[in-house]
């Protein structure tokens, strides 16, 4: 298990953006974190009230959002307008090109979300979004499956081999962990027990195939496991 600390990442503070980044972004260039298998990016950001990121295009990328506090308004070239609210997890597949902009319109209230880029199995495919909300009740105290490549079980479906599971577990409490490959485990809040060693928000964990991986909570324990061929 190796363990990649929260207050190691890179930080960029523009003022109305706070960012901390688990791997290279901007920047930000850590040969050493690069990203890991084919997740490129995840991004923990807090955006102040009336505050966001402006129209801005990307190409060739899988871009997940999930929110944790506060609301994401996102507008996109394809039509798409959505408010994402915590729960709520959103894949744009930018493809051959889009546009897009994400704003926190609340005056007073941060927005506090990742943002997580994986890179496509193939690249030119058509431009493409979907957004789910999964509510507490099917994170809480298990494994919620919230991204595919088949979008099976309701999870958002996402142009790679990758699966996402996000849980949400109590102190002392656990649940057996999925099958996973090469494996990266982001605590998302709170703190958790990881195969003995605890973490806490912003702190990850990496697996090779065939490791051990089990998660106990220790308080308010939110935690992401990517799946990863």
């Amino acid at each position: 298990m190796m363990i990649r600390h929260a207050n190691e990442r890179g930080y960029a503070d523009h003022g109305w953006l706070k960012s901390r980044h688990t791997f290279s972004f901007a920047d930000y260039f850590d040969p050493a974190h690069m990203g890991f298998r084919k997740l490129r990016v995840i991004n923990e950001d807090r955006v102040q009230g009336g505050q966001g990121f402006g129209t801005h295009p990307h190409r060739d990328m899988e871009i997940l959002s999930y929110v944790l506090t506060g609301e994401m308004a996102h507008k996109d070239s394809m039509g798409n307008g959505a408010i994402m609210r915590p729960g709520d997890v959103q894949r744009m597949s930018a493809g051959t090109g889009v546009r897009h902009s994400e704003f926190n319109n609340a005056p007073d209230k941060e927005l506090h979300f990742l943002q997580i880029w994986i890179e496509p199995m193939r690249r030119g495919i058509d431009p493409g979004y979907e957004q789910k909300a999964f509510p507490v009740e099917e994170r809480q105290g298990q494994w919620r499956l919230v991204v595919s490549q088949e979008g099976r079980d309701g999870s958002v479906s996402v142009n790679q081999d990758v699966n996402l599971y996000a849980g949400l577990f109590d102190a002392g409490e656990q649940s057996p962990t999925p099958a996973v490959r090469h494996a990266w485990l982001h605590v998302v809040r709170g703190e958790a027990e990881i195969n003995g060693q605890r973490l806490s928000a912003g702190d990850a964990a990496a697996f090779q195939p065939g490791e051990p991986i089990e998660a106990i909570g220790v308080k308010d324990s939110e935690i992401l496991l990517f799946d990863l061929a």
